[in-house]
């Protein structure tokens, strides 16, 4: 069996590099000298709120195998105050410290199998967290700040000298120091090794009441020096180096109302760079999510895809070996589509029902509408896949797509892959595996 599996898996990647070498070269895939990478970022987000009604606590790293794969670990999220300051509060919208640190976590939920004992100074995810990196030391954990609803005083906290300073101390003190609200000093010292910025966006509208100046983009750069610094200090007591990366948009004009292209590189040690959410429900038309390249016959012009964001920001000066690709483990749906044919481009009434959202849905639940009721559908030259049963349609990245992505990562000489969300893949861990396949260093 075992080389029935490699010369099948060979011959998978075989087709894939061929696909992928056969599309027109784009400044991202045409370099002519390519690096050699000893090895390849493949960063997951873990996100808080998934032990919940997505039933996934750490432990499942473990199990399906995920955390092996694994380089980094981004938990999602920390908050931002309003005076500009990390925190953990329990109040509604706030945070969650119950799930964070509070939490008993029961011996069928734990990372060794052994429950939480009671009174210990470090429980919930973070007592997991530290538990996963005792199995995979290689493995670094850092926190992910902000996110889409938790962006809303970035600015503030980055607007001066004195608050750029007192922020990054906050965050420092809080995650890696582990001097967690509520716990004993250091409780959690040793759980987080870095800090991942995911401001969305400096300068640019986010989610609705996020305050915006102008001077966002020159104290982005600031901010990042500032933790760079700061990092660096604390470094040289613990020994060790604490990295530094950002979450990057994909919009061309987002990029440049909200960021010093080539001066953040000088800071991050790598960044993680927006590969979905191209289109979704909002829009009045079915279509791609997260398409390597814009679809011939997209209505759009100019579009968005993979391309089109790494293009990019390697224009505004970024380094190709600190791109790091996102890759979605979800899919953006929509239904009531009229117009015929295989749905793609085609009018729609609104967002397909889902689990959790209407217009999302994760990987684990689409793979399974395959062949019950919907036909998956291919653009290999644009890299993407849908799904579509007459009426409703699911853009979302399948493991011929993610391998295709891996492949696209490797020629373009990008430093990885990231994804969003761990928690949307299936008990096997599927396509985190393939992404660990295509991105082996041979």
């Amino acid at each position: 069996m075992r080389p029935f599996r490699h010369r099948r898996l060979t011959a998978v990647v075989t087709l894939a590099a061929l696909l992928l070498t056969a599309a027109p070269p784009s400044a991202a895939s045409a370099s002519d000298n390519q690096q050699r990478r000893t090895g390849y970022h493949r960063v997951g987000y873990f996100t808080q709120w998934g032990i919940y009604g997505r039933a996934f606590p750490v432990k499942k790293l473990e199990t399906s195998g995920a955390a092996s794969r694994l380089t980094h670990l981004n938990y999602a999220f920390g908050n931002v105050s309003e005076d500009g300051r990390c925190y953990v509060d329990g109040g509604p919208g706030e945070g969650d410290a119950w799930a964070d640190y509070q939490r008993p976590v029961p011996a069928e939920e734990s990372v060794d199998g052994v429950a939480d004992a009671p009174g210990q100074a470090l429980n919930g995810n973070f007592g997991q967290l530290a538990k996963l990196k005792a199995k995979h030391p290689k493995l670094q954990v850092l926190i992910s700040l902000g996110g889409w609803s938790w962006s809303t005083y970035f600015s503030n906290a980055a607007r001066t000298d004195a608050s750029r300073k007192a922020f990054v101390t906050s965050c420092i003190d809080l995650y890696l120091k582990g001097n967690l609200p509520g716990t004993t000093p250091g409780a959690g010292a040793g759980v987080f090794d870095g800090i991942d910025l995911d401001w969305e966006w400096p300068g640019s509208d986010g989610e609705p009441g996020n305050v915006i100046r102008p001077e966002d983009r020159e104290n982005f750069t600031k901010l990042l020096a500032e933790f760079r610094r700061q990092l660096d200090a604390y470094g040289r007591t613990t020994r060790a180096h604490h990295p530094l990366t950002a979450f990057l948009p994909a919009s061309p004009a987002t990029m440049d109302a909200g960021y010093e292209g080539r001066k953040i590189f000088k800071y991050l040690d790598f960044a993680t760079v927006q590969g979905y959410d191209f289109h979704g429900g909002w829009d009045a038309r079915a279509n791609q999510q997260s398409a390597l390249r814009v679809p011939a016959g997209a209505p759009d012009n100019p579009d968005f895809s993979v391309e089109v964001a790494i293009d990019g920001w390697i224009a505004r000066g970024a380094p190709r070996d600190k791109l790091v690709l996102g890759i979605p483990y979800y899919g953006r749906g929509w239904t009531g589509i009229t117009g015929g044919g295989n749905g793609l481009f085609q009018p729609a009434t609104g967002p397909a029902p889902a689990t959790f959202e209407a217009g999302y849905e994760d990987y684990k639940i689409l793979k399974t509408l395959a062949g019950n009721g919907y036909t998956v559908h291919r653009d290999l030259r644009a890299g993407h896949a849908w799904l579509f049963d007459g009426t409703t349609l699911w853009t979302y990245d399948d493991p011929a797509v993610v391998l295709q992505k891996t492949l696209y990562i490797r020629r373009a000489g990008l430093a990885g892959a990231m994804i969003w969300s761990l928690d949307g893949d299936d008990d096997n861990a599927t396509l985190t595996k393939t992404i660990g396949l295509g991105l082996t260093t041979w």
